[in-house]
């Protein structure tokens, strides 16, 4: 049960009433225009049905004459299992009020304290109550809405009303999810076609910044390069004067050595020429002697040679003399002989002849003698100046020799001399070249420190084989590209990593959607599959016993779910044929006005024992009815409710003679313009 009792002040027809309401079906009847739709209409408004509010105003439902108007239910909040429906609330009735004002100010309350619409909303679904639902509150001809109603919108109906609406929810919340992924989706791939053109836009800029980069560490490497290499140019150069400084610092200390050996060497010569200039002396001296010897015996052997000669000539004239005396001599003895009596005068002539003779031969033997004496002397002093000629030789030998030697050695003296001459003057050049080489190492070594200084500030050291020159090209050429890309700035990279950033964010919300989007559905069709597995478990059961209670009355029929794969589309056809006729739609137009009728209570009976809201109310369904199908109806209705915890409002002008049990009948009356709850009268169980 839901409702305890209805209170209406200065609401309508009623200045004020309680109209007490008890579990299970309450029958209010009374003649027309007795209030009877009033108290239902009255429950609507303090429920909030949205029904009432869109049909009429507010205000107009004041009693005339008044200036406010409240309408209070009192709700049952007693435990039900040991809960109640309302935790807030630890009391067994829940007083609320809807207030009418003629200004057409409205609100509610919930105790005597002011409430919002939410709140009041938030109280009635802890008691699975949705006013607005048409199978819950039906007001006056409802009953032919309902068979207005598209099939989508009966679908939703039964779906608010057996507490199915989780079920739909979930789908279109699925559905709205995935609708919204999908346009997240799109608008996400949209904007990740945008960043990606601007990402490829920026990406061209980038990497015309990188090549500024790429070319700016280029030209910092080439300067560095450059500095590096002017250094090494520097140290190279330095290096070369240290190089010469070492090498004519080595020459001089060569020189130096060179110019003591040749010391050493010219000493050891200057001595060997003084030796050999002694010996030479000597020589010349013992050649000297020799010569003059040798002079001396020449002049001897040409003396003797000349005396020899001398001597011959005079013993050969001599001889020649004697020759011609014996001439003269052998002549006068011929002519002697010739003549007679020379005898004494030959002998004579013999006699000096004989003279000549022993003269010549003593002369002769002399000459001889004296001639071998000289040739012995001459022999001798031959062999002694052969032998001084020899000696003379050899000593002539021994001073071409050591002539030879002292020119020799006079030669190495004047090359040792030469020599250390010029290792002097190379010396002294070298010392030249010293003092300049020194001072020049200075200068470089200075110019050095300061090129390694300033390229140490650069960056470690870069090797390089290129010329200065050549580098210098190479920075005047990155310098010119350089100049070509000065209009791409730093902020290009922020822009550029920016765009990076958001166009990978985006990529991969893009890839998290289409996961989400694919999750969702799948929960879509799980949620879709649950949804028509409880709709077509619900509806068979309700087809059936819709086929039981229309069979009651000669007709078939039956419940099913049209388009079940379709949520948006899906609905319940409500089928029925009367008078043996083939079941056809439910609809306005097919059936008559108590065949409507009949197929809507029908259903609804049908759906009872599925319906989650404790109340119910109908106003005049059986207006369309004959009398006997309005019996079955109501019986049926009354069967229905039985062994539920629920609270059935039933609205009707009609003498109808209920059963016994189950049911509570008020009775409403209207007298001089004022409604009154005349009877209220509750069947006692048989």
């Amino acid at each position: 049960m839901l409702i305890h009792e209805v209170i209406l002040e200065n609401f309508m027809s009623y200045e004020y009433a309680r109209v007490p309401l008890k579990s299970g079906v309450n029958i209010i009847c009374g003649p027309n225009g007795a209030g009877k739709s009033s108290v239902l209409l009255g429950i609507s408004v303090a429920l909030g049905q949205s029904y009432t509010e869109r049909s009429r105003k507010l205000s107009n439902l004041i009693r005339w004459g008044k200036d406010q108007a409240r309408v209070t239910i009192v709700l049952d909040n007693s435990k039900r299992k040991g809960k109640r429906p309302v935790r807030k609330f630890d009391k067994d009735q829940i007083f609320l009020t809807r207030i009418l004002r003629r200004d057409g100010k409205y609100w509610c309350e919930l105790d005597n304290r002011a409430a919002t619409k939410r709140e009041v909303e938030r109280l009635l679904a802890k008691f699975n109550v949705d006013p607005d639902n048409l199978l819950i509150l039906m007001h006056q001809n409802m009953t032919e809405q309902f068979t207005v109603l598209s099939s989508q919108e009966k679908l939703r109906t039964v779906e608010a009303a057996v507490g199915l609406e989780s079920y739909r929810k979930n789908v279109l919340q699925a559905r709205k999810k995935l609708s919204r992924i999908s346009s997240e989706e799109q608008s996400v791939n949209k904007l990740l076609e945008t960043a990606e053109q601007t990402l490829n836009y920026w990406r061209g800029q980038y990497d015309r910044y990188q090549e500024k980069k790429q070319l700016q560490m280029k030209k910092r490497f080439i300067e560095r390069e450059y500095v590096w290499a002017e250094a090494s140019k520097k140290e190279t150069a330095m290096n070369e004067i240290e190089g010469h400084l070492k090498k004519e610092e080595d020459e001089l200390q060569e020189i130096k050595s060179q110019t003591a050996k040749h010391q050493m060497e010219s000493n050891e010569l200057q001595s060997k020429l003084a030796q050999s200039r002694a010996k030479w002396q000597k020589l010349f001296q013992e050649r000297l002697l020799i010569e003059r010897e040798k002079a001396k015996n020449e002049a001897l052997v040409s003396l003797s040679t000349k005396t020899l000669e001398e001597t011959n000539q005079f013993f050969e004239n001599i001889r020649k003399k004697l020759s011609e005396c014996i001439d003269m001599i052998e002549q006068l003895e011929i002519s002697m002989s010739t003549q007679h009596n020379p005898k004494n005068y030959v002998e004579r002539l013999i006699q000096i002849k004989g003279t000549y003779k022993d003269l010549e031969n003593v002369w002769t033997q002399q000459f001889n003698q004296r001639n071998e004496n000289l040739m012995t002397l001459m022999e001798n002093f031959n062999e002694h100046l052969e032998k001084t000629d020899n000696h003379l030789l050899e000593i002539q030998q021994n001073t071409e020799y050591v002539t030879k030697e002292i020119e020799d050695v006079t030669s190495q003296v004047i090359d040792v001399k030469i020599n250390n001459a010029l290792l002097a003057y190379k010396k002294q050049e070298i010392e030249k070249d010293l003092l300049r080489l020194r001072r020049e190492l200075r200068v470089r070594t200075e110019e050095f420190g300061k090129a390694k200084e300033r390229a140490q500030q650069t960056g470690s050291q870069v090797a390089s084989t290129r010329k200065l020159s050549e580098i210098l090209d190479e920075i005047r050429l990155t310098d010119g590209y350089l100049t070509a890309l000065g209009d791409v700035s730093e902020e290009i990279e922020h822009m550029y990593e920016s765009y990076s950033k958001l166009y990978l964010d985006l990529k991969e919300k893009a890839r998290a959607v289409a996961e989400n989007r694919e999750k969702t559905l799948e929960e879509v069709n799980n949620r879709t599959e649950a949804w028509r597995k409880v709709m077509h478990d619900i509806l068979d059961h309700v087809s059936l016993q819709y086929q039981k209670i229309v069979s009651q009355a000669q007709a078939v029929g039956e419940v099913h779910l049209t388009d079940a794969n379709d949520l948006e589309v899906a609905g319940i056809e409500v089928l029925v044929g009367f008078k043996g006729a083939q079941p056809v739609p439910l609809d306005a137009y097919t059936q008559s006005g108590g065949e409507r009728s009949m197929a809507t209570m029908s259903f609804l009976l049908a759906l009872q024992q599925h319906v989650q809201s404790p109340l119910r109310a109908v106003d005049e369904y059986d207006i369309h009815m004959d009398p006997k199908n309005r019996e079955m109806i109501t019986k049926l209705l009354i069967e229905s409710v039985t062994g539920l915890n629920s609270q059935y409002v039933i609205i009707t002008p009609s003498q109808i003679t209920f059963a016994k049990e189950n049911t509570h009948i008020i009775t409403v009356q209207n007298i001089e313009g004022m409604s009154r709850v005349k009877e209220v009268t509750r069947k006692a169980d048989s």
